[in-house]
């Protein structure tokens, strides 16, 4: 099925389209421009939209808005938001009087007419989807990468060619209740996230292996042996299946042995990255390009791959580098909304650092950080709805009461109030680094939010 045939078919209907966020304007254009009729829903009111609300009217579109935007989804078809979770009492009640839940990123499953590489995970799925995108890209090919990743593909869908490739980062709430697979599925890893909207670790790992489960015999899965949980769900995957590791060589997948990366399968074996040559800091980015290249072996040329690697300076708000200001230097790693993220990120320095942390509750276990934090962490300055949750599983941790030298705390109430103090408190060659281990949403709308105001705070300080 085709985007044209999708649409052919949905001209007359009458299309719900829940949340109005950047993500959704593209879907709501295009179903409103080829003769569907559309609901657009939002908690937020008129005003809060501004004139996004304006512009859906003259396409057409009836607003439903406010606490009561679900109320009564008369509608043929419903664009669930991720962040919305399919058994809410409204879309149960909808799918009941027959009409179809869906979403953008199934849709664009239905109608995409090239190969799709998807990637997921608790923690690398940006990087890894980047990565992969931008291999492709210097190997010539068309590349549309988005999903989670923050670009919908759904309205570029009759753009697309066979001959092209869609790379989509796609997260937990994106899978729920997907029919679909990608022709190539990468796992980066899994550890315990987003248990504030999953009811626990067993559906938020159920929605995981949606990008394998609908797989095909001629299809291949890319996972994380050195993860527990990753290497027992390849066990399930009907296609080929490839691991990679910095633990161990695998039968058929990557591995680092002799400060590189290796490929191999059932005809042999090859380096091809030095690790050397790989600008991202961490180990956690060896593991990112591992699995990256697994998913485009055979697509695109070891020199190729090289080259990337020298010249790919990372994505924004991923150990990004803000400044150097009298020999201290800022990191913005506000993406590390979970503890495992920000385990990777203490480990991708060479020294005790000065951590920035704290934020929304996702109601992660925090006590897996405090080992690190006292290894590798010189002062914490903590802040945020998290700050007493963090403090306590570092200071009632065995391994701070026992520890000959501990890290210094400092509590404060905001994130300028962060900043600040890791200014007054660093001296010339330490590092300081924004790692939240949490979600932004208890100060800041998102990740990106909180990290595009961080550095503004940080480029702010005073020469």
């Amino acid at each position: 099925m085709t985007l044209q045939t999708y649409l052919q078919g949905m001209r007359g209907k009458t299309a719900a389209v829940i949340g109005l966020g950047v993500s959704n304007r593209p879907l709501v254009e295009l179903l409103a421009q080829n003769g569907v009729k559309v609901i657009a829903c939002d908690r937020k009111e008129r005003a809060a939209l501004g004139d996004a609300a304006a512009h859906y009217e003259a396409l057409g579109a009836t607003l439903h808005l406010g606490e009561d935007y679900l109320r009564d989804l008369d509608a043929d078809v419903v664009f669930r938001t991720p962040g919305m979770r399919p058994d809410v009492p409204e879309l149960l009640a909808a799918k009941a009087r027959g009409a179809v839940i869906t979403s953008e990123m199934e849709t664009f499953f239905a109608v995409c007419p090239c190969p799709i590489i998807g990637v997921t995970g608790s923690d690398g799925k940006t990087t890894t989807a980047s990565i992969i995108a931008e291999l492709l890209k210097a190997e010539g090919r068309r590349v549309w990468l988005g999903g989670n990743i923050g670009h919908p593909l759904l309205a570029d869908a009759g753009q697309v060619t066979p001959q092209d490739l869609a790379v989509l980062e796609l997260s937990s709430f994106q899978l729920m209740e997907m029919p679909y697979s990608p022709h190539t599925a990468v796992l980066t890893n899994l550890a315990p996230n987003h248990l504030d909207m999953h009811r626990d670790m067993t559906e938020y790992v159920a929605a995981k292996e949606n990008i394998f489960l609908h797989q095909g015999a001629q299809d291949t899965a890319v996972f994380n042996a050195d993860n527990a949980i990753a290497r027992e769900l390849s066990c399930k995957a009907v296609g080929r299946v490839r691991l990679f590791s910095r633990q161990e060589k695998v039968a058929d997948g990557a591995f680092v042995r002799d400060d590189a990366i290796w490929l191999c399968d059932g005809a042999g074996e090859r380096a091809v990255l030095p690790l050397a040559d790989i600008r991202l800091p961490g180990w956690h980015n060896v593991e990112n390009y591992m699995a990256a290249l697994l998913a485009v072996d055979g697509l695109v040329c070891d020199e190729t791959v090289r080259c990337v690697a020298r010249d790919f300076a990372g994505v924004e708000h991923r150990i990004e580098f803000v400044r150097e200001l009298h020999g201290v230097r800022y990191y913005n790693d506000s993406i590390a909304s979970s503890p495992t993220r920000t385990i990777a990120g203490l480990r991708a320095f060479p020294q005790k650092i000065i951590l920035i942390a704290g934020g929304y509750d996702k109601h992660i276990p925090f006590a897996p950080l405090a080992p690190e934090v006292v290894k590798r962490v010189k002062t914490l300055i903590l802040c945020g709805a998290t700050a007493d949750a963090i403090e306590k599983a570092v200071v009632e941790s065995e391994v701070y009461q026992t520890a000959a030298e501990r890290p210094s705390l400092i509590r404060c109430k905001s994130l300028q109030e962060a900043v600040d103090a890791a200014y007054f408190c660093a001296e010339s060659g330490d590092i300081v680094t924004l790692s939240p281990a949490c979600a932004a949403f208890d100060q800041f709308a998102n990740f990106m939010e909180r990290g595009r105001a961080y550095k503004e705070m940080v480029n702010a300080l005073a020469e």
